[in-house]
């Protein structure tokens, strides 16, 4: 019986999506992602960080290994960081997608807005090996 509730609130806890609000968050998992992720909690993305934690998107995606989709870090060394892929990522999450990184489609996320998906993108964006280099090669922006 101990088993089957623990596994019952694990079942319940990995489909509960997120609000998208920051506030549903604790401090702790919110220093905990941006920290582990490789940029320093107060920084110019702890928002993008903080929408993350605030929403279902690790219980597909983790920060350094593949899980269901592609880790984020995947994801940011296959896209340059500029504004054009800023907003197409964005637009992505907000209304899904299927075939990009495999069979398995991303969940649609309507609640958020234009503005958060960007944050959380810009996030994403910044785990990107050697993120501090000059990134002038736009051959990999999204078509």
């Amino acid at each position: 019986m101990k088993y089957y509730l623990i596994a019952v609130l694990i079942f319940v806890a990995a489909c509960k999506g997120g609000t998208g609000k920051t506030e549903d968050i604790t401090k702790d998992s919110t220093h905990q992602i941006v920290n582990t992720g490789g940029t320093k909690a107060g920084s110019e993305n702890e928002t993008g960080a903080r929408l993350i934690a605030a929403n279902d998107c690790f219980t597909c995606h983790l920060i350094d290994k593949k899980n269901i989709g592609p880790s984020y870090r995947e994801v940011a060394n296959h896209y340059d960081n500029n504004q054009g892929n800023i907003e197409n990522l964005a637009h992505k999450i907000i209304k899904g997608g299927k075939g990009l990184w495999g069979q398995v489609p991303m969940t649609p996320h309507p609640n958020l807005s234009q503005q958060d998906a960007e944050e959380m993108v810009r996030y994403i964006l910044s785990l990107r090996n050697g993120a501090g280099e000059t990134i002038s090669d736009s051959s990999n922006a999204i078509k």
